[in-house]
């Protein structure tokens, strides 16, 4: 089964877009999670629609084991595995005009991270200036239970992956820019980044 759509891949060649994936039944769980920090809930899969459930797929790319690659289109995030398997989680994505866009790396992890709504937030939304000295980690925290801070060239973007309070975003083009999960998916992908894995962000083609 073909997901990706036709696309391209900011400042890669364009067979780079050219990845494909096959289901192979392998779905992660959704159990409660009673020794976090905050604890979580089971997540009931029948809840959680079937294309959008963290899978094991056969996934067809260029990439090394390691690499993370965001179809922002299809509102899919993979985590490329060895031997042409790759783990495939159900994201949200930015709102018109403020999707993340080109490649990174991680430049740093945390769990149950602080959030600072970046200074574009706080222009745009007189509401995130009262978060100027940062909003503590926990259930209520936009960030969720993890977060993967998205680097270039040694900065940092301020684009994230991360969870999210807001379960029913998955699937949408509804955030501020960054990269939301469902707070078990994002878990399990924290589990499995290193810092300095490289990110790539397929865009839609809109030549």
């Amino acid at each position: 089964m073909t997901v990706s759509r036709r696309g391209f891949l900011i400042g890669m060649p364009l067979f780079l877009a050219g990845c494909t994936s096959t289901v192979v039944n392998q779905q992660g769980s959704y159990a409660a999670l009673p020794a976090e920090k905050f604890p979580l809930k089971e997540v009931p899969v029948e809840k959680i629609k079937p294309e959008l459930r963290r899978t094991q797929v056969a996934y067809s790319t260029v990439h090394k084991p390691g690499t993370i690659v965001v179809d922002t289109p299809a509102r899919r995030l993979y985590y490329v595995l060895d031997n042409g398997q790759a783990m495939r989680y159900g994201v949200g994505v930015g709102r018109q005009g403020l999707a993340f866009a080109g490649n990174a790396y991680v430049g740093r992890k945390a769990e149950w991270p602080t959030w600072t709504p970046t200074e574009n937030m706080q222009r745009r939304e007189a509401r995130y200036k009262k978060l100027a000295g940062g909003m503590p980690g926990g259930p209520n925290n936009p960030l969720g239970a993890r977060a993967m801070y998205l680097f270039r060239d040694g900065g940092d973007t301020h684009f994230r992956i991360h969870g999210t309070n807001q379960p029913e975003s998955i699937g949408y083009a509804m955030s501020s820019g960054c990269i939301r999960m469902m707070n078990h998916d994002v878990i399990d992908l924290y589990s499995r980044v290193k810092v300095g894995d490289r990110v790539f962000v397929i865009q839609e083609n809109r030549a």
